[in-house]
């Protein structure tokens, strides 16, 4: 492919080929003689086509035939505009872990980011956090095929707001077997990776410590014996031999919309005579969060909540951790519902289902990145009113 330039702002432009070569090595997997489009067109044009908003190949088609004059600048299009046919053939063939490799690339190669741990963010003591957490598309059920709604587990940098990768699974039991297959798409080495309960399981658990990982897990009713074992050493009856214990402790209070939310993080060094204490690989610490909330009113609540964790933090940085692990929600799934609309999506096929799905997250990955300060769905308005804009979007991969 003959090298253009790609127009725009100073910031957004940069050579085509810096774009679109980290597909290029992706292999097409449509019949030589279907080929009347190249692959890196399509794929151009759909993550284009996602960044500005578009919910699927109809829309994409949409948008890039609205756009035809400013692609031709910047695209081979041999035979014009892809239709939706095309680019659901395309979405519906790739594969997704090929897919996604090629988008992790993409990111890494920012010059900006000269080291592994910069790709996800300095978070807990300098160490980069990974939030993993599942979501369900709602209404991509398929009844006549016997199919459930599609569920996605994915891997989310807390700091930068980066999504590192994602498994697809056709129902939230299959999370467990999910998140190994995950583990071993990214790079956990150095990093920190938060689990809500679904992900306290001691085969993730040895997952994380082989891959050079540590881990903050959470501990619910489903591991019942573990769950015991820590609520009976945090219990009012030995608060005395837990002042014994090396532990550490933070506390912080927050304020909005009239609530008041007060949060005590207490982490203890793993006594040796801790039950279960060699059946969970890599434990070093246990940990117990409890918060309280007075509303407008006066009224008062509070829950607790507890944690194994394979390295004994400072309690600042353990509840640096705890809390990071909601930005997965805050940040992400409730983006991609309130911004994207996923939960509405209807594709059924789960292939190009999975592949669109990646494709918003990462989409929201490098609105995330831009440094203006419009919001999510602000920045996809603009990317679609302004080329130049969205040419900013797509270089802005460091920050």
């Amino acid at each position: 492919m003959a090298e253009r330039k790609l127009g725009g702002s100073s910031r957004g432009t940069a050579s085509l080929s810096s774009i679109v070569r980290y597909f290029e090595s992706l292999p097409d997997p449509r019949h030589q003689r279907n080929r009347r489009h190249l692959l890196v067109d399509v794929i151009t044009i759909a993550v284009c086509g996602v960044i500005v908003g578009c919910t699927g190949p109809t829309h994409i088609e949409q948008w890039a035939k609205a756009k035809v004059d400013w692609l031709k600048e910047l695209l081979e299009l041999p035979n014009g505009i892809p239709s939706r046919d095309c680019i659901r053939r395309v979405l519906s063939t790739l594969k997704p872990e090929a897919f996604q490799q090629c988008f992790q690339s993409w990111i890494a190669s920012s010059p900006q980011r000269v080291v592994r741990g910069d790709l996800v963010g300095a978070g807990v003591e300098g160490r980069p956090v990974i939030a993993i957490d599942g979501k369900t598309a709602r209404r991509s059920h398929d009844a006549r095929h016997g199919l459930g709604p599609l569920h996605l587990v994915s891997a989310w940098a807390t700091k930068l707001g980066l999504s590192l990768g994602q498994v697809a699974t056709d129902a939230k039991s299959n999370e467990i077997t999910a998140i190994p297959e995950l583990i071993d798409r990214i790079d956990v080495k150095g990093a920190i990776v938060t689990l809500d309960a679904m992900g306290c399981q001691k085969q993730i658990a040895r997952k994380i410590i082989d891959a050079q990982g540590d881990y903050v897990l959470a501990v619910k009713d489903n591991q019942p014996k573990l769950h015991e074992a820590i609520q009976d050493l945090f219990s009012d009856e030995r608060q005395g031999d837990l002042l014994k214990m090396p532990h550490r402790q933070h506390q912080t209070r927050e304020a909005s919309h009239g609530r008041r939310d007060e949060r005590y993080y207490v982490l203890a060094k793993l006594p040796e005579d801790f039950p279960l204490r060699d059946q969970w690989p890599g434990a070093k610490a246990v940990g117990m969060v409890v918060r309280v909330m007075q509303k407008p009113d006066g009224q008062t609540s509070g829950d607790v909540r507890y944690f194994l964790s394979s390295r004994f933090f400072s309690g600042r940085r353990f509840a640096e951790a705890v809390r990071g692990h909601w930005r997965i929600e805050n940040s992400l799934h409730w983006v991609l519902d309130v911004s994207f609309g996923e939960d509405q999506s209807r594709t059924r096929q789960r292939r190009i289902a999975d592949n669109l799905s990646w494709l918003r997250r990462f989409a929201i990955s490098l609105l995330k990145q831009h440094p203006s300060e419009y919001s999510i769905i602000g920045k996809s308005r603009m990317a679609s009113w302004s080329n130049d804009f969205l040419m900013e979007v797509l270089a802005t991969k460091g920050v």
